[in-house]
């Protein structure tokens, strides 16, 4: 029998019905009219963005990201030059760091929360859906490190890694540079709640993960004398009681709140700059981990909380958020903690170099 290419059964012609490469195959995976065709406009399983967008990222909308966020980077790559060339020393990310956790964030923090008319009603949606992500990303490090059979320090660091990127760092700066200075609420209200259950939750975790002794007095104690911290509760209480300071003294605080973005990126530059590299075949299950952490979990947040009521600018802001890089204050409590520090640094290292292309990509997406 001589095969003929054009019988109605063939893969090969165009015109039967059931060939996988006709257009009017409804199994067709590249088929325009199938839904499982992620480029159709009538996949239902797409995400639809018509309740905050109107059209979909482009190339354009991508770059224009990008250039917003470049800035930023670049003063990174300053704290890297630095460090190469022996113009600073590891040293330097300690105290910079210092500086902004105890002096720098608390004085925006505070600040910014007393100029806000916060209402704990129209902010419900926003702190219901964070805190829920983050406890469901603490609790994901127990199961994956069971069926990963992972260290017991392991464990616990991904207790940090899974749940809190760098947004306080680099997640204030980008949503302000991103969607503008309105976003700067959001920004504040969204590092408080990561803040707070990093310093409260996390840190039980780590011990239950550890098998260790929990001390519920000394993590109230570190909760509440956090400088971070109270400025969160000063900050909230001002705005609830409408209380207002001199101009000279809010003044002051601005100059200040401005000093921490390039003092906190050139810190991260130091660190990462600072950090060895090792073999390439080591950084493998950074690279998982980061995607995970800048990609999927980001992802999966955005479908369940798409639908929620909550405005499209406290979305965009909790979404991006949770695609941060991973942060040095994870690092740092995994340094205290005697955890796994070398994951915790090479995660900052290479998702932060990642996040040069993921930020731009979910800002895209987002805007």
């Amino acid at each position: 029998m001589i095969f003929n290419p054009f019988t109605p059964f063939t893969p090969f012609n165009p015109f039967t019905p059931f060939t996988p490469f006709t257009p009017f195959n409804p199994l067709n995976p590249f088929n325009p009219f199938n839904p499982f065709n992620p480029f159709t406009p009538f996949n239902p399983f797409i995400p639809s963005f018509s309740k905050y967008t109107t059209k979909r990222p482009t190339m354009a909308s991508f770059v224009l990201a990008f250039q917003t966020i470049l800035p930023l980077f670049l003063v990174i790559l300053a704290g890297v030059v630095m460090i190469k060339l022996k113009g600073a020393t590891p040293d330097w990310a300690d105290v910079l760091n210092k500086y902004a956790l105890k002096i720098g964030f608390p004085a925006l923090i505070f600040s910014a929360m007393l100029k806000m008319n916060f209402s704990l009603s129209e902010n419900a949606g926003l702190l219901l859906s964070n805190s829920i992500y983050l406890i469901v990303c603490m609790l994901l490090a127990f199961p994956v490190g069971a069926i990963l059979k992972l260290k017991t320090t392991t464990r616990q660091s991904l207790v940090l890694l899974f749940g809190f990127g760098n947004i306080t760092y680099l997640g204030i700066p980008v949503l302000v540079s991103s969607f503008g200075a309105k976003a700067m609420d959001q920004a504040v209200i969204l590092s408080s709640i990561y803040l707070f259950w990093m310093f409260s939750l996390a840190l039980i975790l780590i011990e239950v993960a550890g098998g260790g002794k929990l001390h519920f007095r000394t993590m109230l104690v570190k909760l509440v004398t956090n400088p971070l911290m109270i400025a969160v509760f000063l900050g909230t209480a001002g705005s609830l009681l409408k209380i207002t300071l001199p101009a000279v003294v809010m003044k002051s605080l601005e100059i200040i709140s401005n000093s921490v973005t390039a003092v906190v990126l050139l810190s991260l530059g130091i660190f990462m700059g600072s950090q060895r590299l090792g073999r390439l075949k080591e950084w493998y299950p950074v690279l998982v981990m980061s995607l995970i952490i800048t990609v999927l979990l980001p992802a999966l947040f955005f479908l369940a909380v798409r639908h929620l009521p909550m405005d499209a600018l406290s979305l965009k802001c909790s979404v991006l958020d949770a695609a941060m890089p991973s942060g040095l204050t994870a690092y740092a409590l995994s340094h205290q903690y005697r955890l796994n520090t070398q994951l915790a640094g090479r995660l900052v290292v290479l998702s932060t170099l990642m996040a040069i292309l993921i930020l731009p990509a979910w800002i895209a997406w987002l805007s």
